[in-house]
């Protein structure tokens, strides 16, 4: 089913102080990542998604990533509890938010705790990443909640990165795209998926939305590669916001 809605939120002054975990910390050109962001949700915009704007939260510093407070598995909800204790508050506000939508929603409890970008949900399974930020209970608990979709939640072990879609991400025909040495590509493919290896680090996260897969202008090798594939490629300049360990992926939540 084609995602109709795009759920985004506007960055918060305070940017520059968003968690970084796995990369040497920057100087943050505050103006230039907001542009980059408004250039995101235009771009959604232009390929036909209806933008909602989540509640902004000036006090949050990472509130711009909102697919690591909220997953959709089909049209259910899950409201996550984000690994870092400083994100927590991210997610106050969303089960009353979703269902204002007409989502059925449910929550991620301690002693699970998990961020949305280390959740890939694909046709047949939820993958949760184990990462610094997500544990094995939020496993468990993202089971409930998948077997009822007819998938199964299975953890998988992340190295190198973040989270487990900044190593590997869905393409429109099933397959899997994935950054080499971050994810264990057999694991995949003994559950039946094609794994294809991006060329660059930045290539393994990206964005699809119908038949168009959407990706950072800093893996052109990846983008060529996937039109190579036979997919319709657009690409994105979201330079400033990887500063801050931002994907294509994490800053909205497509419904």
């Amino acid at each position: 089913m084609l995602p109709s809605r795009a759920l985004v939120r506007r960055p918060s002054p305070r940017i520059a102080e968003s968690e970084v975990t796995h990369i040497e910390r920057q100087p943050l050109d505050v103006a230039r990542a907001f542009a980059q962001h408004n250039d995101y949700v235009e771009l959604l915009a232009s390929m036909g998604l209806d933008i909602i704007e989540l509640p902004e939260a000036p006090n949050h510093p990472d509130g711009l990533f909102v697919e690591d407070a909220l997953v959709m598995i089909d049209k259910f909800a899950v409201v996550t509890r984000p690994g870092a204790p400083s994100r927590r508050g991210e997610v106050d506000g969303l089960v009353e938010f979703v269902e204002a939508l007409g989502l059925r929603s449910g929550n991620i409890e301690a002693p699970a705790r998990v961020d949305g970008g280390d959740v890939l949900v694909t046709a047949r399974h939820v993958f949760v990443g184990q990462t610094s930020r997500s544990n094995a209970n939020a496993v468990k608990q993202f089971d409930r909640f998948a077997r009822p979709l007819r998938r199964q939640a299975l953890a998988v072990r992340v190295d190198g990165c973040l989270h487990l879609k900044s190593a590997i991400t869905a393409l429109p025909d099933g397959s899997l795209i994935s950054v080499r040495g971050w994810v264990d590509r057999e694991f995949f493919e003994k559950h039946g998926y094609t794994v294809h290896a991006a060329p660059e680090d930045s290539g393994g996260d990206v964005l699809c939305i119908g038949d168009t897969v959407v990706l950072p202008a800093n893996a052109p090798e990846t983008a060529a590669m996937l039109q190579t594939l036979g997919f319709a490629v657009r690409t994105i300049d979201v330079g400033e916001l990887q500063k801050i360990e931002a994907g294509v992926t994490c800053m909205s939540v497509l419904i």
